[in-house]
């Protein structure tokens, strides 16, 4: 996985001891010492680690499961000594800039950190693994009958019956979130106290430090954020509700008011862009093509996707993927095994060996999913050179955003140009015919429906931690959120003794949710940056910069800087600014967002 969920097997000593009441003060000598002996035991100790939780994540038994929480366990005990260390290190005066950096990376990058009481180590990796290891056998059904995350998930996007749809949504919420909660409540509690060793108030806190700001500062910063897009998702979820009622009818999805979120062809209403069918405007939503289709009829198989994917990077002039990516990775589901089908990009030994884990379906989505994993994996081989601490993205939002703007780079002029689509079939940019509304909807179901979801995730994590949101309140407090935000329902009434938000991934895997909304509106900075830098005249939405190695070259020099430097500097390397903003996602979406209020008129917007 991407260096941050790496864990070691051996529980080792920082090199720095604390010191004994007669002993002088650390020296600048002394956290010099301390760094180097650090990094070099955390890079050593990774490889095992990595192997570890790649062979549990795609090999899921008993067996693994221990051996990951072994693993984890014994990590999760160094790393926070590591963090003790650094930040009694801290207050060495004269510290250099890149000492201040490096010391303050070690005692925040732990995102569960356990106490430092008995056994916490353990109780805490047995708990995470558990859960992990429990979402990945996690089973819905359909008609009656079990059916696993993947295929549930696929089915979401296809099935439009309202009854069946239900079926799904509650049947694995019920089943694969529910059950969860209970070790999820102990999980906040030990991984809270370990954070308050560490000097920060709780969990989110802490998460909300590593932005080179503080937690105030950061929070508020998404608020800001949200602001700016707002009224795009607003805009977008009035016109989307509207084609439901039409499709459903009032009985299903009324009028006004949430959207009911089994409808929105995903599991968790995350991204629409499954029932782009039910809301393309007749005419200009006629694409003319579907990029799965496209693949089947041309017998693309799920590693010739891959392939495409890495032609893709190499056409900016990046080296190809090594040979150990295509004989490691798992491209397929298993047959023969349970395995995590949740799609992820790997850096094993903090080099070269590479890969990625999916169960790779040939359609669009999973396309476009594979550019955004292989994003992953060039931004982990570009900073390979790195001290060990700066072996990571500018901030996680980056790591994200890189496959992503190199995503929105698929454009029909992309499809021609890799011989998947007829030149014939491109879509007309002629404004009269309205295909570019078309396109713009299509992302927009995707990209634009993301956002307050992306936001939520946190917010209720981070009400979690805080205690702001009490541990009885947990369901009720998700569903606000939901509410607030997305403007959706849940298809059946929830109380107590359900827990929804554990059948997201994320929260029982303990992954930060923050850098996906991040790295929502980042990769359109980025994709403006690069199409400016190709000299791109035409409409933004219209741009692609396969092919070219100038914007290669400045985007590898971006990622070449880890985390080595605060992440606005790395923001200004390739874009110029220095501030995250919403603007380029909405000059990506002007046209849309102006078609959008027309249809829109005389229709509530809001719920």
């Amino acid at each position: 996985m991407i260096r941050r969920l790496i864990c070691a097997t051996l529980l080792a000593t920082t090199g720095i001891a604390a010191p004994a009441t007669a002993a002088p003060a650390p020296t600048i000598a002394d956290v010099d010492a301390f760094l180097k002996n650090a990094e070099a035991k955390l890079d050593a100790l990774s490889l095992d680690a990595a192997r570890i939780q790649w062979i549990n994540a795609t090999y899921i038994t008993d067996d693994t499961d221990a051996l990951a929480a072994k693993s984890s366990a014994e990590f999760t005990a160094f790393q926070v000594q590591l963090a003790l260390d650094a930040a009694k290190l801290q207050k060495v005066a004269g510290l250099s800039d890149e000492q201040k950096r490096k010391l303050d990376l070690l005692r925040g990058s732990i995102t569960l950190p356990a106490p430092t009481t008995a056994e916490s180590a353990e109780t805490l990796a047995t708990l995470t693994t558990k859960m992990g290891s429990a979402y990945g056998k996690g089973r819905g059904t359909l008609d009656g009958k079990p059916i696993n995350g993947s295929d549930i998930e696929a089915a979401m996007g296809t099935v439009r019956d309202p009854a069946k749809l239900s079926e799904m949504w509650t049947s694995w919420h019920d089943n694969v979130g529910a059950p969860a909660r209970d070790d999820y409540t102990r999980v906040v509690g030990i991984a809270n106290q370990g954070a308050r060793e560490l000097g920060y108030r709780d969990v989110g806190a802490m998460w909300r430090s590593g932005y080179d700001m503080s937690p105030e500062a950061f929070g508020a910063l998404t608020d800001k954020l949200w602001r700016d897009v707002e009224p795009l998702y607003q805009a977008l979820h009035a016109y989307t509700r509207a084609k439901l009622n039409a499709k459903y009818g009032d009985a299903v999805q009324p009028k006004t008011g949430p959207i009911r979120a089994d409808l929105l062809g995903n599991m968790w209403a995350q991204e629409w862009g499954n029932i782009y069918d039910l809301v393309a405007p007749k005419g200009a939503g006629e694409l003319g093509f579907d990029i799965g289709e496209l693949l089947a009829a041309r017998g693309d198989d799920p590693v010739k996707m891959v392939r495409i994917g890495e032609g893709f990077y190499t056409s900016l002039g990046l080296a190809p993927l090594p040979n150990s990516f295509w004989a490691r990775s798992q491209i397929v589901k298993p047959a023969d095994r349970e395995v995590v089908c949740h799609a992820s990009a790997w850096d094993i030994d903090n080099q070269d060996d590479l890969r990625i884990k999916m169960c790779t379906k040939v359609n669009s989505d999973d396309f476009i999913t594979i550019h955004h994993e292989l994003g992953h994996n060039y931004y982990q081989r570009a900073y390979k050179a790195q001290p060990f601490l700066y072996k990571n993205g500018a901030n996680d939002g980056f790591h994200e955003a890189i496959g992503d703007f190199v995503a929105l780079s698929i454009t029909p002029q992309y499809l021609v140009d890799i011989k998947l689509l007829d030149p014939a079939r491109v879509p007309s940019e002629d404004p009269k015919d309205g295909k570019d509304i078309g396109l713009l909807l299509r992302q927009a179901m995707d990209k634009v429906a993301f956002l307050p979801f992306g936001l939520l995730v946190d917010k209720w994590r981070w009400g979690v931690f805080s205690g702001g949101i009490r541990t009885t309140d947990y369901q009720v407090a998700w569903d606000a959120l939901r509410l607030q935000y997305q403007g959706i329902k849940p298809p059946v009434e929830r109380d107590e003794t359900r827990f929804d938000a554990a059948a997201k991934y994320h929260i029982p895997a303990q992954v930060p949710y923050t850098r996906y909304f991040l790295a929502r509106l980042l990769q359109f900075q980025f994709y403006k940056a690069a199409c400016d830098q190709a000299g791109w005249k035409g409409p933004l939405h219209r741009c692609s910069f396969y092919g070219n190695k100038d914007v290669g070259a400045k985007l590898n020099a971006m990622l070449e800087l880890g985390q080595s430097k605060p992440w606005p500097e790395a923001l200004e390397a390739f874009t110029g600014s220095r501030e995250i903003s919403g603007a380029a996602m909405a000059e990506y979406f002007a046209p849309l967002k102006a078609w959008l209020d027309e249809q829109n008129k005389g229709t509530p917007t809001g719920w």
